[in-house]
C-alpha cells in the first residue's frame, strides 16, 4: 500500500466514523482559530493545532475531527542519517471533544490497523498506564488481545505529559495507550520465560524489535497541586481523546522494508541521488549511504518548510531551515562529490511524490527552488572560504588537539561558518573544539555591541519610573493627527530631562514633552514622528513660549516629543498650540501609501510569497523590505514600478476603517505585518481598483487591505509619481526596495536629467548619444587592456628565469617578476607547476608603486608542511602587508617596493626551515 492510500484509507474510515476531516495545519504553528501559537518554532504534533478546544479556551466546530497533519521535529537533527531519525514527518490524528471515549477509539483503532489496512495481528502488541485497568480491559475482553501483549508501563511511558502526575505541568493530562508492531520474525524475540511479559517487551523494545506505530492518549484529569505540592486529579467534565499515528512508520510496515527509506516517501528522492550522483544505495551505515539518507531527508523537511513561508536565515525557524539545508549541502559535497548545486535536482521528487496530497509544493514549485539554489550557491562560498581557513588551522594541530575557542567563533564571525559545522569537520580529524571558549568570546563581542550603542542602562530605569509617575496622570495620549495637523489648548503633563522629571525647561534646553493630547504622529510601523512646533502665551508676562519639535516617539501609549526650547519656557499643566509640519506630513503620507501599493505589485509580479519583513516610511523617501530570494531584474522591476503607477492614476479612494474586530480582519484576508501585536480592534487600510465599466466583471477589484495605524493620503492621485530608486539584497531570502514619490521623485528626475547632461558634455556628445559614446569608450579601453597584458606576459616571459632550488628535497622557485600583475604571476606558477611536478612557488612584482605576491604550492609538499596561505603572510609581512589564502595557492599585497627582494629571500628561508 503507497502511502497516498494509506492517507485516503484513514481519512475515509473515520470520516466513516462521524468525524469531519480539516486541512493539517502550517509548520509555522498557528490554532484551528487562525492564532499564532509561539510556544514552539514548528508544528510537532497533529493535536497542536486543537490545543485552545482541549484546554477549553474555545468550542470547537464539532466534537470528532481527523487530520494529516505535517510535523518539524529537529531535537534529533544530528541523528538524522541513521535508519530511523527524521525531522519532517507526518502524524494521522482522530480527536474527541468530550464525544467518544477509550471504549469506542480502542476497537476503532484496532479495527483500523487490522482490517482496513491488513497489518498481522500476531505482530501487535500494546502497552497502558499502571492503573488505567479500563484500557486494560477494553483491549483484552472487547478487542480480544492476550494477557502477555498487553504491558502495563510508569507514568514516563504512558502518560501525557510524560511524567505529568509527579512532575507537572498543571492543566489538563491523562493516560495513554500505544500500539508496537513487531518488525523481526518470532524466533528473535526475547523467550526467556523466567522474565514477565513486561520485562521481555522492555528488553526487546530497547533492541529495536518493536515499532511504536500509534499512541491513544485519554485527556481525562484536571491536575494541580493541594498545599503540600502533592499532585491532585480532578477528573475533566469532559473527556477527550487525541491520537497520533506515525505514517511514515505505517508505510514502513505495510511495505515490508526495514527503514522509512527504502518507501515510496523516499525512494524516488533516493534514486534522484544516484542518477545524478553516479553512486548505488546500498542501505548500510556506511559513510556514502548516510549521505544519501540525509539528503533526501532534509530536502523533503526544507521543500515543506518553504512552502509554508519559512525562508533561511540566522534567527529562530529561518535559522532551523538554513542548518538542515546546510547540514544537506555538506554531506551532498563531502560524502557524494556534488561540486556544483544538487538540490534543486531532488526537490522536484518531493513535490511529485507529495504534491498529490500536498498541493502547496506544486503550487510554490519555483519558489521552493529559487529559495534552495539561492541558499546553496550561498553556502557553497561560505564553505569554500571557512573550509580553507579551518583546514589551514588544522593543519598545525595534532590529532587529538583542541581547536580553540577563538579560531571557531572567528569562523563564524568572519566566515559566517555554522559551529556545529566545525564541530562535525573537526570530528573527522579527531580535534575537538573548545566551546566553553567559543561560547565566551561570542558573549564578549555581544558586551562590546552593547557598550558601543553608547547608551546608558541607568537612563532606561529612570525613564521607566518617571513614565509610570506620568501614566499615573494619563494612561494614553489621544492622537489627533488622522483628521488635523493642529491644536490648540493641549495640557502639557510631564517633562523629561535625560529620563528624569523636570518641572520646567528653558530656552536652549533639549527635552521630551508629554501632552493630554497631539495631532503628532508618533513613530511606528515603518512611518517616522512628526515634527513641527509648539507655541504659547504667557499671559502674566506676555513672554512668548516657542519650541522646535524634532521628533516623536511613543512609550507604551504616551507619546514622547523631542523638543528644544527656542524662546521663553515651558512648565507642567501648561497649555500649548500644536503645529504639525504639514508639508513634512503630506510626503510621509504619499510614501506611506506607496508602499502598500507596492507591496500589492511585488505580490502580483512576483508571486504570493511575498511578504513584508520591515519598512521605513520617512518624507523623502520609501524603503519596503520583503521575502524574495532573486534579485529583481529589470523588467520585472520596471512592471512593479509600472503597476504602481497605474493605481495612482486610477485616482481611487483610500479607505479607512477604524475599530475592526481582530477576527472580522482576519477572515477578510487583511494583511499584517509579521511581529507585529495587535489588539483585539484593528485599523484596517483598503485601497480598490477604479470601478469596472461592466458590471458583470468577476475580477476581484482588491489592491490592497492591511492591518495599519499610520497616516495615509485620501486618494491614490495625491501620491504623485513613484519612482524606484535601488533594489538591493538585505539579508538570506530578504530583498529592499528603496523609493521617492511626489516631490522627492520630481527632484530625483532632475538629479537625473543633469547626471545625464554633465556626462553627455565630458564625452563631447548629446544627451541622446551617450550610450553610444560610452560604449566606443569602453570598446577602446577593453583593446588597450589586451594590449597592455600581451605586453606584461611578454615582458615577464622574456625578462624572468624561473630556475628552481632544492633545498633538502623541497624543490622551490623564488623569484621577482618584473612588469607584471598578479594574474600574470597566478599564470607564471601555473605553468612552472606543470613543467616541474612537486614544487613551490613564490613570486613577486611591483604594481604601481605596490607589491604583489602569489605562492602556489604542490599537494605532496602540503603534507610535508609547506603552506602557501602561511608563507604569503609572513612574506608580505615584511614589504609591510599581509594576506593569505588556501594551503595550495595564496595572494598577499605590501607597501614597499624597496623590500621586494628581502620578502622572496624570506620566503625561501621559511621553506628551508621547514625541509
Amino acid at each position: 500500500m503507497l502511502a497516498n492510500e494509506l492517507r485516503q484509507r484513514y481519512i475515509d474510515f473515520f470520516t466513516g466514523k462521524a468525524h469531519k476531516y480539516l486541512p493539517g495545519a502550517p509548520l509555522i504553528p498557528v490554532d484551528a482559530l487562525g492564532n499564532a501559537d509561539n510556544s514552539t518554532l514548528f508544528t510537532s504534533a497533529g493535536m497542536q493545532q486543537f490545543k485552545p478546544f482541549f484546554i477549553g479556551a474555545a468550542t470547537p466546530p464539532v466534537t470528532r475531527i481527523c487530520t494529516v497533519q505535517k510535523c518539524l521535529r529537529t531535537g534529533d537533527l544530528d541523528s538524522v542519517g541513521d535508519f530511523s531519525h527524521c525531522t519532517f514527518f507526518e502524524m494521522l490524528g482522530n480527536f474527541s471533544f468530550g464525544d467518544y471515549f477509550k471504549a469506542d477509539v480502542i476497537p476503532w483503532t484496532w479495527q483500523f490497523l487490522t482490517e482496513e489496512i491488513g497489518l498481522d495481528p500476531e505482530r501487535l502488541c500494546v502497552t497502558v498506564y499502571l492503573d488505567d485497568d479500563e484500557a486494560w480491559h477494553i483491549w483484552h475482553d472487547v478487542v480480544g488481545l492476550p494477557e502477555d501483549r498487553i504491558h502495563r508501563l510508569g507514568e514516563d511511558k504512558n502518560y501525557w505529559p510524560a511524567n505529568a502526575i509527579s512532575e507537572g505541568p498543571d492543566g489538563p493530562c491523562g493516560p495513554c495507550s500505544e500500539i508496537f508492531y513487531r518488525v523481526v520474525p518470532l524466533d528473535q524475540m526475547t523467550m526467556d520465560s523466567k522474565l514477565t511479559p513486561v520485562e521481555r517487551y522492555i528488553i526487546d523494545d530497547a533492541a529495536g524489535r518493536w515499532l511504536e506505530i500509534w499512541n491513544n492518549v485519554f485527556t481525562q484529569f484536571d491536575r494541580s497541586a493541594d498545599e503540600k505540592g502533592s499532585a491532585v486529579l480532578t477528573a475533566l467534565p469532559n473527556k477527550n481523546n487525541d491520537t497520533g499515528a506515525g505514517l511514515d512508520r505505517i508505510v514502513m510496515v505495510l511495505q515490508g522494508k526495514r527503514s522509512v527509506f527504502e518507501t515510496d516517501l523516499f525512494q524516488p528522492a533516493i534514486q534522484r541521488i544516484e542518477e545524478i550522483s553516479g553512486k548505488q544505495y546500498g542501505g548500510t551505515m556506511n559513510k556514502t549511504d548516510i549521505a544519501f539518507r540525509v539528503v533526501a531527508e532534509h530536502a523533503r523537511s526544507m521543500t515543506f518548510c518553504i512552502a509554508d513561508g519559512i525562508l533561511p536565515s540566522n534567527e529562530g525557524r529561518g535559522y532551523v531551515l538554513r542548518r538542515i539545508m546546510r547540514r544537506a549541502i555538506r554531506f551532498g559535497r563531502s560524502a557524494m562529490g556534488f561540486e556544483e548545486t544538487f538540490l534543486d535536482q531532488v526537490i522536484p521528487c518531493v513535490i511529485d511524490q507529495m504534491g498529490f496530497f500536498y498541493p502547496e509544493l506544486t503550487e510554490r514549485r519555483e519558489h521552493i527552488l529559487r529559495t534552495a539554489i539561492a541558499e546553496e550557491e550561498r553556502f557553497r562560498r561560505t564553505l569554500d572560504n571557512g573550509i580553507s581557513r579551518l583546514e589551514e588551522i588544522l593543519l598545525g594541530l595534532d590529532p587529538g588537539a583542541r581547536l580553540t575557542g577563538t579560531d571557531a567563533f572567528q569562523l563564524y564571525d568572519t566566515f559566517g561558518f555554522p559551529l556545529e559545522l566545525t564541530e562535525e569537520i573537526c570530528a573527522e580529524k579527531n580535534v575537538k573544539v573548545d566551546i566553553v571558549g567559543f561560547n565566551k568570546a561570542m558573549e564578549e563581542q555581544r558586551e562590546r555591541s552593547r557598550e558601543a550603542t553608547g547608551l546608558d542602562r541607568d537612563v532606561f530605569k529612570n525613564m521607566g519610573a518617571a513614565m509610570a509617575d506620568i501614566q499615573k496622570r494619563s494612561s494614553i495620549t489621544e492622537f489627533l493627527g488622522y483628521d488635523q495637523t493642529a491644536e490648540s489648548n493641549v495640557k502639557v503633563l510631564g517633562i523629561l530631562r535625560d529620563g528624569e522629571l523636570v518641572q520646567f525647561a528653558q530656552s536652549g534646553d533639549v527635552v521630551e514633552i508629554v501632552l493630554d493630547r497631539t495631532p503628532f504622529y508618533a513613530e511606528s510601523g515603518g512611518q517616522v514622528g512628526d515634527t513641527g512646533q509648539f507655541y504659547a502665551q504667557n499671559v502674566d508676562t506676555a513672554i512668548p513660549m516657542r519650541a522646535q519639535v524634532n521628533g516623536t516617539r511613543k512609550v507604551g501609549g504616551i507619546f514622547l516629543h523631542a523638543v528644544r526650547i527656542l524662546e521663553g519656557e515651558i512648565c507642567n499643566d501648561m497649555l500649548l498650540s500644536a503645529v504639525v509640519d504639514a508639508s513634512r506630513r503630506r510626503n510621509i503620507m504619499r510614501n506611506h501609501t506607496a508602499t502598500h501599493l507596492l507591496q500589492s505589485a511585488l505580490r502580483e509580479v512576483l508571486g504570493s510569497h511575498v511578504h513584508q519583513k520591515g519598512s521605513l516610511v520617512a518624507p523623502e523617501r520609501l524603503r519596503f523590505d520583503f521575502t524574495h530570494t532573486q534579485p529583481i531584474f529589470g523588467e520585472e522591476l520596471a512592471r512593479i514600478e509600472k503597476l504602481v503607477n497605474e493605481r495612482i492614476l486610477e485616482d481611487t479612494e483610500v479607505a479607512v476603517h477604524s475599530d475592526v474586530p481582530i477576527a472580522e480582519a482576519k477572515v477578510r484576508g487583511a494583511m499584517a505585518l509579521f511581529g507585529e501585536k495587535y489588539g483585539e480592534f484593528v485599523r484596517i487600510i483598503e485601497i480598490q481598483k477604479k470601478a469596472p465599466i461592466s458590471l458583470r466583471a468577476k475580477e476581484s477589484q482588491l489592491v490592497s487591505l492591511e492591518l495599519c495605524g499610520g497616516t495615509h493620503v485620501g486618494r491614490t492621485s495625491q501620491i504623485g509619481l513613484f519612482k524606484v530608486t535601488s533594489e538591493t539584497g538585505v539579508a538570506s531570502g530578504v530583498r529592499r526596495i528603496e523609493a521617492v514619490t511626489g516631490q522627492g521623485a520630481f527632484e530625483y528626475i532632475l538629479q537625473r536629467e543633469a547626471t545625464l547632461e554633465d556626462l553627455a558634455n565630458l564625452l563631447k556628445t548629446n544627451s541622446r548619444d551617450v550610450l553610444t559614446a560610452a560604449e566606443k569608450l569602453l570598446a577602446q579601453r577593453s583593446h588597450l587592456e589586451k594590449q597592455i597584458q600581451k605586453l606584461r606576459t611578454s615582458e615577464s616571459d622574456n625578462s624572468t628565469e624561473l630556475i628552481p632550488k632544492d633545498l633538502h628535497g623541497i624543490t622551490v622557485i623564488a623569484a621577482v617578476v618584473p612588469h607584471a600583475d598578479a594574474d600574470s604571476l597566478a599564470a607564471l606558477a601555473d605553468r612552472a607547476v606543470k613543467v616541474h611536478g612537486s614544487l613551490a612557488v613564490i613570486l613577486g612584482t611591483e604594481l604601481e608603486g605596490r607589491v604583489v605576491f602569489v605562492a602556489k604550492v604542490t599537494p605532496d609538499l602540503i603534507k610535508k608542511g609547506v603552506n602557501a596561505g602561511k608563507i604569503i603572510r609572513e612574506v608580505a609581512k615584511v614589504a609591510g602587508g599581509g594576506g593569505g589564502g588556501r594551503p595550495d595557492f595564496a595572494q598577499a599585497g605590501g607597501k614597499d617596493p624597496s623590500r621586494l627582494e628581502d620578502a622572496i629571500n624570506k620566503a625561501v628561508e621559511i621553506i628551508a626551515g621547514l625541509a
